[in-house]
This record gives C-alpha cells, sequence and structure tokens, in this order.
C-alpha cells in the first residue's frame, strides 16, 4: 500500500511539473514615427491590463524593447501601446512564443 501512495504522489508532482509557470519575453519595435510612453502586457483574457512596463523609461521611434513575461502558464498576452499624443495600439491574444510586435501606424486603436 505505500509503494502505491508513493507512485500516486510522484505522478501527482510530474503532472504538476507540465502545468508549472513559464518565462517568455516578446521584443517590440516602435515604427510609428512617435514616442511610446506606456506599455502594458497582460495575459490573454485578462479583464484588466497589468502595471506599464516601461514605467519611467520610454519607447522612442526606432527603438526596440524586451519585455520578459516571468512565471505564466501561457504564452498568449494582450499588449497596449500609447504613444505621445495618447493615441493606443492594441494586439490581442499574441503568442509570445512565436511573434514578436512591430507596431506602426497601421495598428492605430
Amino acid at each position: 500500500m505505500r509503494i502505491k501512495m508513493v507512485l500516486v504522489a510522484l505522478v501527482a508532482l510530474m503532472a504538476s511539473s507540465l502545468v508549472a509557470a513559464a518565462d517568455y519575453y516578446v521584443d517590440i519595435t516602435n515604427r510609428t514615427g512617435y514616442t511610446i510612453y506606456y506599455m502594458y502586457v497582460s495575459p490573454g483574457k485578462s479583464k484588466s491590463w497589468e502595471e506599464d512596463v516601461l514605467g519611467s523609461d520610454v519607447l522612442m521611434n526606432g527603438d526596440t524593447q524586451r519585455v520578459n513575461l516571468t512565471g505564466y502558464t501561457n504564452p498568449y498576452f494582450d499588449i497596449r501601446l500609447v504613444d505621445e499624443d495618447d493615441d493606443s495600439y492594441t494586439f490581442w491574444n499574441v503568442d509570445v512564443s512565436t511573434q514578436d510586435i512591430i507596431v506602426t501606424l497601421d495598428h492605430l486603436d
């Protein structure tokens, strides 16, 4: 009976590691012609935006910013950028494990 309990515990431990959190990142390149002041990245299907990942920094036109996303179990994220004129650019359900973002005026909300 004891061996069976150990095996059940071992299987449960292995199964939980398959759902473990992972680290992701996304490179975001600004090609809007404007400076981006805010960058919000939230898990896909989230009902609210997380904190601004740029903080006191800005993303100048032509620059690329790498955003590290740690502790998530899914690579799908919603990304919203806000420029110096308060214009926003929103990308929904981005698979950051396969896709980076190049934001242009074509993406203006």
